[in-house]
């Protein structure tokens, strides 16, 4: 049987060292500023609020902007992933801007073995996590696993109803799952998804769909409380190529006609028991 993760982890390897040369990652931005945070954490800033002095931990934090701009807002973070290569770069990131970062290499589902039971005060996950995942409930019992009770989970990530569209069409029609299943969506692209060149010699992914029930439902068993959701007609990457206009500043795209047709993305907050 092919192991889904192997799989996966050979593409994104490869993708490591493309996406921390992309403009659109920031890496001499962190390095020029040292009060510039990623696009995806200063757009929820409003929501994340005040977490200085927290034990953080992010997971799959690929090559860490969004892991570094919450050590920037105050929080002692440890990041997560299971590309060694991604981390590379993560630990390249954090030094040229200045903040210390425990990044460790597991398996997300290996994270509270790896990590610890109930040493963190925040569970992050930033965009285009969950999809490569096989299960939601899996998923929220590693998250209830880390939390300290009283702890949080603040995610932002695609929106389900975004997934089922087939970007190759216009306008964008169904074609993929909303609800989750047991055997993944297998995908063979030769590039990324940035403006920097680059083949790839391991193009196939396993991918997986989760419905926001099945997202929610999966943290509720787990313990934990919903204490906050907001659906947004954004996402921050050009989703739907032609169909999506970027705002001004080039980080969220959005449909071109009537943006309030689709949910793009979303910011999911939720707070372990005790």
């Amino acid at each position: 049987m092919t192991d889904s993760f192997e799989v996966n982890k050979a593409n994104w390897d490869e993708r490591a060292v493309l996406h921390a040369a992309s403009p659109g990652y920031g890496f001499p931005d962190f390095a020029a500023d040292p009060a510039y945070l990623s696009a995806v954490v200063r757009f929820d800033r409003p929501r994340l609020g005040d977490i200085a002095g927290l034990r953080a931990v992010h997971l799959q934090c690929h090559i860490g902007t969004d892991t570094v701009s919450l050590a920037r807002l105050g929080a002692s973070v440890t990041g997560l992933d299971f590309s060694g290569a991604a981390l590379a770069q993560a630990r390249r990131l954090a030094a040229v801007a200045g903040v210390e970062i425990d990044f460790r290499e597991a398996n997300v589902h290996d994270a509270v073995e790896v990590l610890g039971a109930g040493r963190f005060d925040l569970v992050y996950t930033g965009i285009g996590a969950l999809c490569w995942l096989p299960s939601a409930a899996r998923w929220a019992s590693v998250v209830a696993g880390l939390l300290r009770p009283g702890g949080r989970l603040f995610i932002r990530e695609g929106h389900p109803m975004l997934g089922t569209l087939d970007e190759t069409t216009d306008p964008a029609v169904p074609r993929y799952p909303y609800f989750e299943h047991a055997e993944p969506l297998v995908f063979d692209e030769p590039g990324s998804y940035v403006e920097v060149d680059g083949e790839l010699t391991h193009t196939v992914t396993h991918e997986w769909a989760h419905s926001l029930g099945e997202i929610i439902t999966a943290l509720l068993d787990n313990g934990l409380t919903l204490t906050g959701f907001t659906e947004h007609d954004s996402v921050p990457w050009n989703a739907l190529p032609g169909q999506m206009a970027p705002d001004e500043a080039g980080e969220e795209w959005r449909l071109k006609e009537s943006p309030q047709r689709l949910a793009a993305s979303y910011t999911l907050q939720a707070v372990k028991g005790g």
